[in-house]
C-alpha cells in the first residue's frame, strides 16, 4: 500500500512537533533547577574547627606573675560592687566583680599574709592556703549610688586554684575582697566597662 505524500508530510509534522515539545519540556525543567539553585551560595573553602573549651576562651594566655598589680580608675561614677562570679577557662579561673555605675574602678591586687577588715582591722576568715587581696578604688557607698551592694562575708566557693571569695564592703572610696587560693599562684588583672567590671584571672597550676 502506498502512503500519499500528504500523509507523509503530516506524519513528519507530528514528529517534528513532538520533538519540539519534548525539547521545550527539558529546557523548562533545567530552568526551574537553575532558579532554585540561584539563591544558594556554595564554597569549596575548608571548614575550620576549634579545640577551645566551651566554658571559656582557649586562646587567652594564662597569668604568669605573682607580683602586686595596680591600676587607676577611669571615668568612675557611682561605682558599687553588686555581685561576683567565678568562671572556668582552660588555663585559669576568672573572678569577675560586677559594679553598678559607669567607667572602670582602679585596683590594687596582691597576696597578703593575713586578711583583716579595712574598717576595724579584725581578722577575716578566708578559705585557702594563700590570700589574694583585691582592693577596688573609686567606688562609692550604696546610699550614694542607690545600688544594692554585695553583702559582706563569703560570696563564692569553688574547686581549683580559687577556693573561696570573701567580700568586706566599701569604706572611704574603696571596696575590698579576698580570693582564697591553693597557693601563691600567678594572676592578672583587668578592668572592663559597659557594664563596669574588674576581672582577676587566677592560673591553674598543676
Amino acid at each position: 500500500m502506498r502512503i500519499s505524500p500528504l500523509c507523509r508530510g503530516a506524519g513528519s509534522a507530528v514528529l517534528l512537533a513532538t520533538a519540539l515539545l519534548l525539547a521545550g519540556c527539558g529546557q523548562a525543567a533545567s530552568t526551574d533547577t537553575d532558579t532554585a539553585a540561584s539563591g544558594v551560595t556554595t564554597s569549596s573553602a575548608p571548614v575550620t574547627t576549634s579545640a577551645a573549651p566551651t566554658t571559656g576562651q582557649g586562646d587567652e594566655p594564662a597569668p604568669t606573675g605573682t607580683a602586686a598589680a595596680s591600676g587607676d580608675p577611669a571615668g568612675a561614677e557611682g561605682l558599687t560592687v553588686t555581685s561576683v562570679r567565678v568562671g572556668e577557662h582552660e588555663e585559669f579561673q576568672r573572678v569577675v566583680f560586677e559594679l553598678a555605675g559607669t567607667g572602670t574602678p582602679g585596683w590594687l591586687v596582691e597576696y597578703v599574709d593575713a586578711p583583716s577588715s579595712q574598717g576595724s582591722g579584725a581578722p577575716v576568715d578566708v578559705p585557702g592556703e594563700a590570700y589574694l587581696q583585691v582592693v577596688l578604688t573609686g567606688t562609692s557607698y550604696p546610699y550614694e549610688t542607690g545600688a544594692e551592694e554585695l553583702g559582706r562575708g563569703p560570696v563564692a566557693t569553688g574547686t581549683g586554684p580559687v577556693e573561696g571569695i570573701v567580700y568586706d564592703a566599701t569604706f572611704e572610696g574603696q571596696s575590698v575582697a579576698w580570693i582564697g587560693t591553693t597557693g601563691q599562684v600567678p594572676f592578672q588583672v583587668s578592668a572592663l566597662s559597659d557594664p563596669s567590671r574588674l576581672v582577676v584571672d587566677v592560673a591553674k597550676v598543676p
